[in-house]
């Protein structure tokens, strides 16, 4: 029997959910990332944040290239009974970071700021300044 069609419990997954022992669900599929968390891009964090629930959504909702999609295949170790899946899912915030703002986003101050500096310039020679 191949071990990728070996069907797992939610139970038994669910057992592996932390970075020493840290097993995914992704579209019906279990995945063993353990030797994979150090490697991850985003950090291990993020893959650990989802465990003990379906991660399909946390996956597809981040945009993974083809290329990352491929690789999963190399720690693909079975299949889920979807009948075990709990019927609400536990909800944790898989982004740790708050987003910092684009250099291209506007405030006031990036206009004010320099409106400022070009009045000094022009001032300068008219300022009478007594040493």
């Amino acid at each position: 029997m191949d071990s990728n069609s070996k069907i797992y419990t939610f139970n038994e997954v669910a057992k592996h959910n932390h970075e020493k022992d840290c097993w995914l669900i992704i579209s019906g599929y279990v995945y063993d990332v353990t030797s994979y968390l150090p490697d991850h891009p985003g950090g291990s964090e993020l893959l650990v944040l989802t465990v003990e629930k379906d991660a399909t959504f946390d996956f597809k909702s981040v945009g993974h290239s083809e290329t990352a999609r491929e690789m999963m295949k190399k720690y693909q170790i079975g299949k889920i009974d979807p009948l075990t899946l709990p019927t609400e899912q536990k909800y944790v915030e898989t982004t740790p970071y708050k987003p910092t703002p684009s250099l291209l986003s506007f405030s006031p101050l990036h206009v004010l700021i320099p409106l400022l500096l070009l009045v000094l310039a022009f001032a300068f020679p008219y300022l009478k300044i007594k040493a």
